[in-house]
């Protein structure tokens, strides 16, 4: 049996993560790694103590119909990224130079909170619809690498 590279290996660790979403339209998982340990991990969910959309009859986003990638604000769920940033927070983990892992490429709000939070690199498994993410983070300097598309 073939061990997994480390970055296949992380990629995993967020998929596993994923698993305990709460969000009824895509399931989402983040890693942040230094120095090829986990520092902190998270899921898209209700922050805690707030009712999940299961519980709420649904997803008001879904309902409104607004497609994937728009009105973040209307969402009540925290997404991944930052439910691994918080969790790092209150560890009192400085995720400066950390890499971090994401089932899908982060979208605007949480690229914000990722150059801000120091992440030097981005490996995702899948994209998501939000152009102006991609743009911001080119423009702080990180690149959104694609697994498997790696040198």
């Amino acid at each position: 049996m073939e061990r997994p590279s480390w970055d296949d290996y992380f990629m995993e660790m967020a998929e596993v993560t994923a698993k305990r979403s709460t969000c009824l339209r895509r399931k989402v998982g983040a890693v942040i790694v230094q120095d090829k340990h986990i520092m902190a991990a998270g899921y898209n969910g209700a922050p805690q103590g707030i009712a999940h959309c299961d519980q709420r009859g649904g997803c008001l986003r879904e309902k409104l119909g607004i497609p994937s990638g728009e009105r973040h604000e209307l969402c009540m769920a925290l997404h991944a990224e930052q439910n691994a940033i918080v969790q790092a927070a209150a560890l009192g983990q400085s995720i400066a130079g950390a890499t971090m892992y994401i089932t899908h490429q982060p979208c605007v709000i949480c690229a914000k909170m990722i150059i801000n939070g120091g992440i030097k690199k981005i490996i995702v498994k899948e994209g998501y619809p939000d152009q102006l993410s991609v743009d911001i983070l080119a423009e702080a300097g990180l690149k959104i690498i694609m697994l498997g598309t790696m040198e």
